[in-house]
């Protein structure tokens, strides 16, 4: 009875406060130009990907397409997050109501798993091209790129129906202050003022799953890829197989430092400017430096482009 009415007596936070990536006015207004944009440029970029892949038949090939899946999540991902931390830039510190924030972290949730998965993806596709060319076109069968594609999407559902549906159910009775510039994982922990043990455990679990299962998948891939080019007997032929894998080794070395540096502990931990930044590193430097790395140095891309530039 003591029990029921103590709970009774809690009120339920209806909305959190958003404190941003920076509370000093100073600053926000230079930052707010800068991160306005790069999210357009971010949006620009991998419109551009997309637009080449699916009007140019040269680029209809497996790393091809999971580079057009994985700009179509950048371009979801960036606009998870990157709206609020204009806001916050904007605005200064701001309310957001309960129901957005579960939102915005169910659909952040799914974005980072599917991306993790997808560059697992792109890691054995790279593999097989390289230390199993002649059976390339039958592993790497669109009916096979289209599934891989497919369980990316529905493994980042799963996961993030299952964690933000532990998060959704915790209590929260104040404060309701969020030292961050979205509705992330460890800071929702920090304020629910109920055991959390279950929560954590799940956090926990699937960060092992995918972020841990699938860097394992493309540190295994780019080990034997190593591996196979060393035993070239050519130069060149060693040049061009890791001209084609170094573009996707510094996007994968630059997202799971940052991602694994947060995510990969099971309790909570506190919010903290170094969070902050290491967010900004994977929700908006990663998505608009992906195409530019992949394209850089990439013929067919830049053939493409050259034609539909010189379209009448």
């Amino acid at each position: 009875m003591e029990r029921n009415w103590e709970f009774t007596n809690m009120t339920r936070v209806q909305q959190f406060v958003l404190l941003g990536l920076s509370t000093r006015p100073e600053v926000r207004d230079a930052l707010f130009a800068v991160f306005l944009t790069l999210y357009l440029l971010t949006l620009l970029e991998n419109t551009l990907i997309i637009y080449l892949i699916c009007n140019h038949s040269e680029l209809h090939k497996p790393m091809y397409f999971f580079l057009g899946n994985l700009s179509c999540l950048e371009m979801c991902y960036v606009s998870v997050t990157m709206p609020s931390l204009l806001v916050g830039l904007w605005k200064g510190p701001y309310h957001i109501s309960f129901t957005a924030c579960m939102t915005q972290l169910f659909f952040f949730i799914v974005l980072i798993c599917t991306e993790c998965t997808l560059l697992a993806s792109m890691a054995y596709d790279r593999y097989v091209a390289i230390c199993r060319p002649l059976h390339y076109p039958l592993l790497m069968r669109p009916q096979v790129c289209l599934s891989l594609a497919m369980a990316s999407w529905l493994g980042g559902l799963m996961v993030s129906v299952a964690k933000t549906t532990c998060i959704a159910r915790l209590s929260y009775c104040g404060p309701n202050v969020l030292n961050q510039f979205f509705c992330d994982v460890s800071p929702l922990l920090n304020l629910s003022c109920t055991h959390v043990a279950l929560t954590e455990l799940v956090d926990f679990i699937s960060a092992i799953i995918i972020f841990c299962g699938t860097l394992l998948v493309a540190l295994a891939s780019y080990s034997a890829i190593g591996v196979t080019v060393l035993r070239m007997p050519s130069a060149a032929a060693r040049r061009k197989a890791f001209s084609t894998c170094a573009s996707h080794l510094i996007v994968v070395g630059i997202f799971y430092s940052a991602a694994l540096f947060i995510y990969c502990r099971p309790s909570r931990i506190e919010s903290m400017d170094l969070n902050k930044v290491l967010s900004v590193i994977y929700t908006v430097v990663t998505p608009m430096c992906n195409p530019i790395i992949y394209c850089l140095r990439n013929r067919e891309v830049h053939t493409a482009l050259r034609k539909s530039l010189h379209q009448p």
